[in-house]
């Protein structure tokens, strides 16, 4: 069964995200046991830069839909690229809705990728609520088997001040819990006037089943990204070039350069000068 496939996979190829494979995995299993689910899967990821964010949504649409993010039932949306001009605002709304809309009519396990919410306008969100919500029909579609994904740098700063916090009283990030991070993304993503959240009925309403942070990782974290590039590229793995691919990304805080402040974002850049 494909969920074990995905639980594998997370567990052999994300980096460093305990937290992360938890949340995922209790809401994919549970949500797909469900024959009739009472409302869509709703997820919402949080992180700084290079955490996984993008590689655990595309890891996921890859094990759910046979073409992966290619599927026709996968819709992916950007603000930059789909929502760019403030003013046409109203515009987007009609637009999205209707494009929600007439893909669920289609077809009812669709999955629809919310990317760089941070940069969303405040206010276009929410004229998907009607979609995610526990409401027998909307416009006439049944539409609770869709899955929904946001996915936000928006929170990272504070998942990363807490991951610290509790590093200097001697908690290892894989001691950490969700409720230790919860507070803190809430604030950051979903008080905040910048945010695509802002005031969202989607938060008032409590429509997102899983909030998942993505930690900031570590130097080791980053030497086990630096392996599997290699791997990856099919070069061999030289434990000289791991370490120096690893020194050479920059770390924070500045005195115990404990955390990696790109996580393993520029890896597959850096290793290229080696080689």
């Amino acid at each position: 069964h494909f969920v074990s496939g995905l639980e594998f996979d997370l567990a052999t190829n994300l980096v460093g995200q305990p937290l992360v494979r938890q949340q995922v995995m209790k809401g994919l299993r549970e949500f797909l046991a469900n024959p009739n689910p009472v409302k869509p899967l709703v997820m919402s990821f949080h992180g700084s830069t290079g955490t996984g964010k993008t590689y655990v949504s595309s890891m996921l649409i890859r094990y759910l839909f046979q073409r992966g993010l290619q599927s026709p039932y996968v819709h992916h949306f950007s603000p930059i690229v789909h929502f760019p001009h403030a003013e046409l605002i109203e515009q987007y709304k009609e637009s999205l809705k209707r494009w929600i809309q007439g893909n669920l009519t289609n077809c009812g396990r669709s999955a629809f990728l919310f990317d760089e919410m941070d940069k969303m306008h405040p206010g276009l969100i929410d004229v998907i609520i009607p979609f995610l919500g526990p409401s027998w029909v909307v416009y006439g579609t049944n539409y609770r088997k869709a899955i929904f994904i946001f996915i936000s740098n928006a929170g990272g700063e504070q998942i990363n001040n807490v991951t610290l916090a509790l590093w200097h009283a001697r908690k290892d990030r894989e001691e950490i819990s969700l409720q230790d991070l919860e507070p803190a993304i809430s604030k950051a993503v979903f008080e905040n006037p910048q945010s695509g959240f802002w005031k969202s009925g989607i938060i008032n309403e409590h429509l997102i089943d899983f909030v998942v942070p993505f930690l900031p990782l570590k130097h080791h974290h980053v030497k086990q990204c630096v392996i599997s590039e290699l791997v990856q590229q099919g070069l061999e793995i030289r434990p000289g070039v791991v370490q120096e691919v690893a020194d050479s990304i920059p770390y924070f805080p500045e005195e115990e350069k404990l955390f990696s402040s790109t996580g393993c974002k520029t890896v597959a850049s850096r290793i290229s000068f080696f080689f």
